[in-house]
């Protein structure tokens, strides 16, 4: 049986069609999205998933990875503010937010980032001395990530870090940093050193300044008290009373004859008085303690039991 034109032209088309539907049909892996671009002009974005598109009209333009993505800063030599010269690293973490941006607002998307990052951290870092370089690190990827941020918000992107890895003095002058560091912890020990001992200076000043005042305050509670012994006696002596007289002159005696016989330098002691002296004393003062306490068994008066209690009188003696 002979095929006619028709039977000839339904398949073509049929084959026609599905390569046609084969080359309308994008498939877009996660994580990508894809620019479609009609006759070179963009007209819309392709997400992840099974998309269609106009045979031999539109096209794929640009593939963006929608991932978050890393981009290693090289060493590049940075002058601070103070002269000194460092050797700095980093590493840059972006996005892509929109895909149409990224991908027709720049051409070069990572150079761009790259050198942008760059130029900023010899901006930033520049403009400080070394020690806040070594101390504030955290503030400079602070204001770094902010300031390239900025600057690449355009692009469709966003900067989620901007990190320095290393920082790398001179060898010189880190043996400089060294002794400098060495020399304010020899001055700070000294200083402590220092302030301790004004502390002990002024403690143990405050225990003199004490212990003075005790000792003055003990000195006027015994120039009191003596005071007022010496009120009591001469009361006494006022009104008449002979043996307070005695008691207290036996007092003085007795002290002073305790002094010289405990006198290391003296071995003979030559006593230009009368020992009946202090032996008539020593009889008033057991006059005047039974007169006080009481003496029911004498009728005699003071004066007499004093006189009986006086030894008879003898001549200078020897000790």
């Amino acid at each position: 049986m002979p095929f006619s034109g028709f039977d000839i032209i339904i398949p073509v088309l049929v084959v026609l069609v599905l390569l046609l539907l084969f080359a309308g049909i994008k498939t877009v892996p996660q994580g990508f999205n894809f620019t479609v671009e009609r006759f070179g002009r963009y007209t819309r974005t392709l997400s992840p998933g099974l998309n269609l598109i106009v045979p031999f009209i539109d096209r794929v333009g640009a593939k963006m990875n929608m991932m978050e993505q890393v981009l290693d800063v090289p060493t590049q030599e940075v002058i601070t503010r103070d002269n000194a010269i460092v050797a700095v690293d980093g590493v840059a973490f972006y996005q892509v937010l929109t895909a149409a941006e990224a991908a027709y607002q720049v051409s070069g998307l990572e150079n761009a980032i790259l050198n942008l990052t760059m130029t900023n951290i010899r901006s930033v870092m520049g403009s400080m001395d070394l020690d806040e370089l070594l101390s504030n690190r955290d503030a400079i990827n602070e204001k770094l990530l902010r300031i390239v941020d900025d600057a690449a918000s355009p692009w469709g992107i966003k900067m989620t870090r901007v990190e320095i890895k290393d920082i790398n003095p001179p060898a010189n002058l880190v043996e400089s940093m060294a002794r400098q560091m060495m020399a304010e912890r020899n001055k700070r020990a000294q200083i402590l050193e220092a302030e301790g001992l004004k502390q002990a200076e002024i403690l143990e000043a405050e225990g003199r300044k004490e212990a003075a005042f005790r000792d003055a305050e003990a000195r006027e509670r015994a120039a009191e008290a003596e005071a007022r012994a010496t009120q009591v006696v001469s009361e006494a002596i006022a009104a008449g009373d002979v043996q307070a007289v005695n008691y207290f002159v036996a007092q003085k005696y007795t002290e002073a004859l305790a002094t010289i016989g405990s006198s290391s330098n003296n071995k003979i002691v030559l006593m230009p008085f009368e020992a009946s002296s202090l032996i008539g004393s020593l009889g008033g003062i057991g006059s005047i303690a039974r007169e006080v306490f009481g003496d029911g068994g004498s009728s005699s008066t003071p004066a007499q039991r004093v006189s009986s209690a006086r030894p008879p009188r003898t001549g200078p003696s020897q000790e």
